[in-house]
């Protein structure tokens, strides 16, 4: 076995939701991969001079001459890849994440080794669904080469690597542009929410991995409220360690709502803090905190996620049926039908018949009204919390045993 050393650019990439879309349908999503194996990928390592060192189930990891070549492949991809989604369900989409670094390999029997490795992975996994982040020796050996843009989105702490390493968002020049002028992708047709990194109080290099993780978890039981379009954690760790604004964020990442918080330890003990923020006017809509113990970590973590979304679930219900009331309709029909669906709905749990009938006939005559009926819930299984959201921060704090 001999080794060799070399300078390469280092190009990463995985399936985003790789996971859920085998559990979907197993034999399609691996069909879907190998078409676009052999019909763009391959091709495009190909034209840009690149070398296919291996693939690992969803991912790939590729070594190119220089990072005008890595980059020109994963631009060239990802475009591919956002045209070839269109007109596709979301949820059955295959979206690539990529990163890119420029770094000292070590070369082994065709694999390849070492930290330059290492930081193209970690790349690969802040950036978004059909999005590419680079480090910033590729920005710097790129800049004024190719019609493209960087974001600078700040030094990140990398998971198993020691030092802070500048990140870059690649972009085209109109994207850029969009997002600086104060526009952004426009809100989906869904509640939409972003869970941004909680403070780390105290600056415990050991309490920050359980900030990180406890956010996970948060995001992952938020996830799991149907009706609720929740943004993925890569997307919103790249706040990470910055003072944001609300508004802005929820311009860039395309949400109505942002949970912040923060993590506070003492001793054993430990603080939580979470506030629901409306992003379109900066609205405070709940805030809480919960207590708990570090001797069960992971219960601990698990308890306080749920306890959020449990929370969060009727304050957003609540929330949307309120903004959805307030929209103005011209088909007054649909909007008298809608408001006696409400007074159906409000003073009883009796009427479920009344209630769904008047919310169908009203969402026929006017699709603006059609989310007011999956938060009210048709079938019965939601209750949207009336005045809810007016409980202070103030109160005895949750307690997460």
């Amino acid at each position: 076995m001999s080794q060799t050393r070399r300078l390469a650019a280092i190009l990463a990439a995985d399936v985003a939701g790789y996971s859920r879309l085998i559990g979907a349908d197993e034999g399609g999503t691996l069909e879907r991969l190998k078409v676009l194996r052999r019909e763009l990928i391959d091709p495009k390592i190909a034209e840009h001079r690149g070398r296919l060192v291996k693939t690992t189930g969803d991912g790939l990891l590729v070594e190119f001459g220089s990072v005008v070549d890595a980059l020109r492949c994963a631009v060239d991809v990802q475009r591919e890849m956002t045209g070839r989604n269109t007109g596709v369900p979301s949820d059955n989409r295959i979206e690539f994440r990529i990163g890119i670094n420029m770094g000292d390999i070590v070369v082994e029997d065709g694999d390849i080794f070492g930290d330059g490795v290492n930081v193209a992975a970690r790349l690969e996994g802040l950036a978004e669904p059909g999005g590419i982040c680079v480090s910033a020796r590729v920005q710097e050996d790129a800049a004024g080469k190719l019609d493209l843009a960087f974001e600078d989105i700040g030094e990140q702490q990398l998971k198993n690597i020691a030092r802070l390493v500048r990140v870059y968002r690649v972009t085209t020049a109109a994207r850029l542009a969009m997002t600086r002028s104060g526009t952004g992708p426009p809100l989906p047709d869904k509640p939409s929410i972003a869970v941004l990194p909680f403070q780390n109080i105290g600056g415990d290099p050991e309490q920050e991995y359980f900030a990180d993780g406890m956010v996970e978890e948060v995001i992952t039981a938020l996830s799991r409220i149907r009706w609720l379009f929740v943004i993925a954690r890569n997307s919103s760790f790249t706040y990470k360690g910055q003072a944001v604004d609300v508004k802005q964020v929820g311009r860039e990442l395309g949400v109505r709502y942002v949970l912040v918080g923060s993590v506070r330890r003492a001793g054993q003990r430990v603080r939580i803090t979470a506030q629901l923020i409306d992003a379109t006017d900066s609205a405070h809509l709940w805030a809480d905190r919960f207590d708990g113990s570090l001797d069960g970590i992971f219960e601990l973590q698990d308890r306080v996620a749920v306890s959020v979304a449990g929370v969060i679930e009727p304050a957003l219900q609540a929330a949307e049926v309120r903004r959805s009331a307030a929209r103005p309709t011209t088909d007054l029909t649909a909007y008298d039908l809608y408001l006696r669906a409400l007074a159906v709905f409000f003073p009883s749990t009796k009427g479920t018949g009344v209630r769904s009938s008047g919310i169908a006939r009203a969402g026929d005559r006017d699709r603006s009204k059609l989310w007011a009926s999956t938060l009210l819930g048709g079938d019965g299984s939601h209750a949207a919390v009336p005045g809810g959201l007016d409980r202070s921060a103030g109160e005895n704090p949750r307690q997460c045993h």
